[in-house]
């Protein structure tokens, strides 16, 4: 497989895992941005990420067609940062929970074949006290149901924490049948 999926929360290292595996990456790298910039502390964000990327790699800023982001890269390592936005972004479209869950598959699924590396970063939001809003609990399900298609055909899954990885895997090759 050639997808790698870094999980973790804020500040758990995820991104500048990404960055690391693309420094030591022997040939060209593209950078595949999701973040739209909805306000000066999103632009700000946005400006420090970009300056800690080689001035050499490719970036494609796509909020919304990731699937296709993906498929324009003919070569190299491709890096995604992140499924998180990216599902916030299909939400405010108003794009319905089952049609963003069918592109996250599909998504997944074209990370996965590519013939050189993939790096996927998304966040853990599951793991916090449950929303108030109903919007909150839609997206925070929905969220871990896209993290859960893209860690399914992920070789390897990391959870990050603290810029320590946890490797996650398949549950049944730990329980006994």
């Amino acid at each position: 497989m050639s997808l790698t999926l870094l999980l973790g929360g804020a500040r758990s290292g995820k991104s500048s895992l990404a960055v690391e595996i693309g420094r030591r990456f022997d040939g060209p790298v593209t950078y595949v941005a999701t973040a739209p910039v909805v306000d000066d502390d999103m632009a700000d964000r946005i400006e420090r990420h970009r300056d800690e990327r080689p001035a050499s790699w490719r970036t494609i800023e796509e909020e919304v067609d990731l699937d296709g982001a993906v498929r324009s890269v003919d070569e190299g390592l491709v890096i995604v940062d992140c499924v998180t936005l990216w599902t916030s972004n299909l939400m405010w479209r108003e794009i319905d929970d089952d049609e963003i869950r069918r592109r996250a598959v599909d998504a997944a699924a074209t990370c996965a074949a590519r013939s050189e590396r993939v790096v996927v970063i998304s966040n853990e939001v599951g793991l916090g006290v449950h929303p108030e809003a109903e919007l909150g609990r839609r997206y925070r399900d929905l969220l871990g149901w896209v993290n859960q298609s893209f860690a399914a055909v992920a070789d390897p899954a990391l959870l990050l924490v603290a810029g320590k990885a946890v490797v996650l895997s398949d549950p049944w090759q730990t329980l006994d049948p």
